[in-house]
């Protein structure tokens, strides 16, 4: 198993105790990037801004109470953003910022990976089941 850069550094420099996992731009980012839900709704603002309905059409099995806080994680994180059209009700939309649109490419290259291994991936799992590895 690969260590991540930080971790190393902090230990070749004998200061493991006062790594701080918070400070870690790795586990930090990567802990909202790969929830379930966010790479599902930035693929989908990929194509273009969407109002939250559209939004929960397109992925139906989020409930609507996640998909308003992943909403707000991925506005907070600067990765779309929100404009509220006075309207009644107020309709909300969202849109993938130019950071949002940043991390679509590696997002994209992480989706072709899984779609091209997936098979695999399945079969392996298929056969370590089968030979009781859990």
């Amino acid at each position: 198993m690969t260590r991540l850069p930080e971790v190393n550094q902090v230990r070749r420099e004998g200061l493991a105790s006062d790594f701080d996992p918070e400070l870690c731009p790795v586990r930090n980012v990567l802990d909202h990037i790969s929830t379930k839900w966010t790479p599902l709704i930035l693929l989908t603002l990929q194509s273009g801004p969407l109002r939250f309905a559209q939004l929960h059409k397109q992925i139906p099995d989020i409930s609507k109470r996640m998909l308003t806080q992943s909403l707000r994680d991925l506005e907070r994180d600067g990765l779309l953003s929100r404009k509220v059209f006075p309207t009644k009700p107020p309709s909300v939309e969202y849109e993938l910022t130019e950071m949002g649109t940043s991390v679509m490419a590696p997002m994209n290259a992480l989706v072709h990976w899984a779609k091209t291994n997936f098979e695999k991936i399945r079969l392996s799992r298929q056969s370590f089941d089968h030979a009781g590895g859990l």
